[in-house]
């Protein structure tokens, strides 16, 4: 079996079934780790089993919107990124004053 790897807050990590998850904190008192799912469900690791579990580290997933299921990509604001209030006029290049 593989050395086994410490957990680090914030860092996401893969179950051996191919479970991925992010470390959120660490409790050394109580000797757990506090994980969440790329689904959003909270879930603990005890630090001894932790050892034995065969996890392994991962990069982040590219959809980080995995937890918030019911949003819809217009919630992003990407969709509004051009849009301008009323009354406003898009800036130019040739606004630009070549002294300033």
């Amino acid at each position: 079996m593989a050395a086994s790897i410490s957990p680090v807050v914030g860092d996401w990590y893969t179950m051996p079934g191919g479970q991925q998850f992010e470390v959120v904190a660490i409790d050394e008192e109580d000797g757990v780790v506090a994980i969440q799912y790329f689904d959003g469900e909270l879930d603990e690791i005890e630090l001894d089993a932790w050892a034995e579990s065969g996890i392994f580290a991962s990069p982040p997933p590219e959809d980080w919107t995995g937890a918030y299921e019911d949003l819809e990509r217009d919630d992003l604001g990407y969709t509004d990124m051009n849009m301008r209030p009323d009354g406003h006029q898009p800036f130019m290049v040739e606004d630009l004053d070549p002294d300033e």
